[in-house]
This record gives C-alpha cells, structure tokens and sequence, in this order.
C-alpha cells in the first residue's frame, strides 16, 4: 500500500467516525489515487488533481467540480502530513449547485405506482409485496430510500406503531410514530412474508423473493421500470420523477396542511426536521420555497402578522 493510500484510508476513518458514510467519495479517493500512481505522482498537485477530474472528458462541468471537490477536501487534510500537497484553489471548475425543485406526486400516480408494484412478477408473490408496502411507506413517512431498507424486523414496533432508523445519514438516529393505517399495513406485509420466509437468512424487514436485504440499485431500477409502466417517465425518458421526492411531496404535504389549518408553522417546523431527519433546520425552511403555493402560502402570513390581522 502507498503511503497516499494509506493517507486516504486515515482520512476517511477520521471523517466517517464523525457519523459521514462517504460511500461515494472513498470510492472516488481510491479512483483517484490509483490515477496518481499510474502517472507516477506521490503526491497531490493541483496539475494532478484538474486531470483527474476532468475525466470522463465528456462528463458534466458539475461532475467535474464534484471530484475535484473531494480532491480539495482531503489535500486540505493531506497537507499537514505532507509539505508537498497543493491544494487545488476553489476557483478551478466552478460549478454552483441548484438543487432540483422537488416533483410533487399526485395521489392518483401514488396509487398507480403502489397498484403496479403489486402487480410485478413474483413467484412466490413476495416480491410484489413488497415492493407495494415499500413504496407506500416512503410515501406516507418522508423516509430516505436507505432507511426502510436499512429497517430489521426488531426496528419495526407493530405493537407500539413506530420504528426505530438507526445509523442514518450523518450518523443519526431517530425514532418514527406510525399512523395506525400504516402499521396495519405494515403488519399484513410481515405476516404474508413470515408466511415464506419464517426463518429467512436476513434479519430485514423487507425481503426481497429470495428472503436477502433488498439493495438500493434493485429498488430504483424497479421504480424506473414501473415509472415507464405507469407513464410517469416517457419511454425514451432517461430522467423523471424520483423516489427521493415522495420524500419531498411528504414534507410539502405537511406543510401545507399546517398553512391550511392555520398553525404556527414556524413553531412546528423543527418538529418536522426531527422526523425527517434533517441535520438542520435550514434544510427543512428549503420546502418554503421549493413549491409556489408554499411560498404564497407564507408570504400570505408574513403580510397578516405585519398588518396585524394575525393578532387577537
């Protein structure tokens, strides 16, 4: 091993033991320090670090900018241990993230993409099932694709209705209250599968045919296919709605009913950054302007309580 591999595993030790996963970017590290070695650096040059990034050639400018970010981050951290590093200046591949505005789903293709998952091909009928809880839990709980999957049969309390995500992003964890609907479905989904899988080599919640932890890659490639099924992506659409934004149709939902029934948002919205578990709250104030009707929403009660109508 190198002694700039080495660096890298140190590194993202050091980072991940702060509760970062850093599943892409240690993948990225490695890729990158391999392409150092090939060219016979031993150490981190800006040169270096600009011809790397810029690989594949026709990638995105925001593709780019991202390696050469993560580049960036652990020269910052190398250069302590090695005089030599250079640290690559921020103002190389500039690229300004915007955050996509999220695509908000109607209950009606809610009910088309749950119907279509229980119609998907399965043996045993497991798969199917699953699939059609799955998705229908993301949709009523706001959770990252990763946590229901990450769910073992001892986080999910169908007595007491809630779950127990463990470990999520930046390490955290938190407890989720169910709506009894949902617990009732929740629980058909583990009776029909304890009916095929009463001792089923993965200790998950969810299963897929073969009685294995479902994998992030199969459940959006699923979701891809059924999107095309159901038309919520063209036939030739290689882009579309995404399962991230049941997610976000679950905070702007939320948000929503809160305007309507004219409750003080701004005291419940660390409320719902705790049960989505966002770092911060900030992250959580993004769904105010994410949506038009939001934002009207907002401003609507901004211009009542500086008028005074907001008051008794």
């Amino acid at each position: 091993m190198s002694v700039l591999s080495a660096a890298v595993d140190d590194y993202l030790a050091l980072r991940r033991g702060l509760g970062f996963k850093l599943t892409a970017v240690g993948r990225d590290l490695h890729q990158f320090v391999r392409f150092a070695e090939r060219e016979g650096v031993a150490s981190v040059t800006t040169e270096l670090a600009l011809r790397w990034a810029m690989l594949p050639s026709s990638a995105s400018p925001a593709h780019w900018a991202r390696r050469l970010g993560i580049v960036r981050q652990f020269a910052r951290y190398y250069r302590a241990l090695d005089p030599r590093t250079e640290i690559p200046p921020a103002q190389l591949l500039p690229y300004r993230y915007v955050r996509p505005s999220p695509y908000v789903y109607r209950d009606e293709e809610i009910a088309a993409l749950i119907d279509a998952s229980a119609r998907l091909p399965s043996p045993t009928g497991l798969r199917a099932a699953t699939y059609a809880t799955l998705f229908g839990l993301l949709a009523v709980s706001g959770m990252r694709i990763g946590e229901p999957l990450a769910l073992d049969r001892a986080d999910v309390d169908l007595a007491g209705g809630s779950l127990s995500i463990r470990g999520a992003k930046f390490g955290k964890s938190r407890w989720l209250p169910l709506h009894p609907s949902t617990t009732a479905r929740l629980a058909r989904y583990a009776e029909r599968r304890d009916c095929l899988y009463r001792a089923p080599p993965a200790p998950s919640f969810f299963l897929s045919e073969q009685g294995a932890r479902l994998t992030t890659w199969s459940v959006r490639a699923t979701f891809v296919t059924l999107s095309h099924q159901i038309g919520l992506r063209a036939p030739e659409d290689h882009h579309g709605p995404r399962l991230h934004d049941l997610r976000h149709r679950f905070a702007i939902r939320t948000l929503l009913d809160w305007y309507r029934s004219g409750a003080d948002v701004e005291q419940r919205l660390p409320q719902l950054a705790a049960y989505l578990g966002h770092a911060h709250v900030g992250d959580t104030y993004w769904y105010l302007s994410a949506t038009p009707e939001l934002l009207a929403l907002a401003a609507r009660r901004l211009d009542a309580e500086c008028s005074g109508e907001g008051q008794p």
